[in-house]
């Protein structure tokens, strides 16, 4: 197993920045965020265009890593591919199908995103949305060599995201459901433990159930603000009481959690994704965010 990062934490370095600094920090893998380079979406940790998948080219890029003594776990981009409005769904997906190519180019097994949703509409009517839009993306992914790993954030996090979230795959019933629709083989979960927590899931458990599903993995971690969830409660869906933090601050047990990672047979790439506010605002916190992650993580990761 190796431990690597998700670069979108650093939208103000290059690539070679990145990967300068991982090297030097420990790190054996980069998780690459290759959102359209002309940009245009401003969620956080979103955006960040690290290859531009329009203009590269492929065997500098696996030069510049090797010579930094890094592999690419998985290329990253994750948009809402089932949104509602019909342009942006179309360029998500055109978009993504771009990613798809690029990960064939660089040779990366993987490519990292979301499965998206109508936050308006029910599981159902978005499941048949799914039936039609996912299909055409897995077969193509299939021709070009290309797993597909689905984040199972529910991307509900604040009000402008009430009351559905803008991600169907949050949960063992609703993942089942996909893969009946998709069973091909290059099609599963980049698992993220943190959204299991505040939805009372044990992610152990999800581990043995879904393993052959289980291409990459996200080290995330969460607190769930005990005051928040009083005063909200649970059908807020976590607004207001889930908190994103690193590796090591929050509720999941690590040891546990790769314990049923090594169990299960998994022995690639745990990825540390930064999301917590606590250590975002400069260069220096952003990275020593990283190196609690690192030091949380590196006991259980040979």
């Amino acid at each position: 197993m190796k431990l690597g990062l998700l670069t979108a934490a650093f939208p103000s370095l290059t690539l070679e920045q990145v990967a300068q600094w991982a090297h030097d920090n420990g790190f054996e893998a980069l998780e690459i965020a290759c959102w359209p380079s002309s940009g245009g979406e401003r969620r956080r940790y979103a955006g960040v265009s690290h290859i531009d998948v329009e203009d590269f080219d492929p065997k500098a890029v696996r030069g510049m890593l090797h010579r930094h003594g890094l592999e690419i776990s998985a290329l990253a981009y994750y948009p809402n591919n089932l949104d509602p409005d019909q342009a942006t769904r179309q360029a998500a997906n055109d978009h993504l199908r771009r990613v798809i190519e690029a990960a064939q180019r660089l040779e990366v097994a993987v490519v990292g995103t979301f499965v998206g949703r109508d936050q308006e509409r029910s599981v159902a009517e978005n499941m048949e949305d799914f039936k039609r839009v996912w299909p055409p993306i897995v077969h193509f992914a299939r021709d070009h060599g290309v797993k597909v790993a689905i984040e199972n954030c529910p991307m509900i996090f604040s009000a402008d995201e009430w009351p559905g979230g803008r991600n169907l795959a949050y949960s063992p019933a609703i993942w089942r459901q996909m893969f009946e629709i998709v069973p091909g083989d290059n099609f599963g979960l980049n698992l993220d433990p943190s959204h299991l927590v505040w939805q009372f899931i044990d992610y152990a458990r999800v581990v043995r159930d879904f393993a052959p599903r289980i291409f990459h993995v996200h080290a995330k971690d969460m607190e769930v603000d005990r005051e928040g969830l009083y005063e909200q409660g649970v059908m807020s869906l976590g607004v207001g009481w889930q908190v994103p933090r690193l590796p090591g601050l929050g509720e999941v047990r690590w040891d546990r959690f790769i314990s049923a990672l090594y169990a299960a047979g998994y022995d690639w790439v745990v990825s540390v994704e930064h999301e917590d506010r606590k250590f975002e605002g400069s260069l220096e916190l952003v990275q020593r965010g990283f190196l609690i992650a690192r030091n949380a993580l590196r006991p259980f990761i040979v």
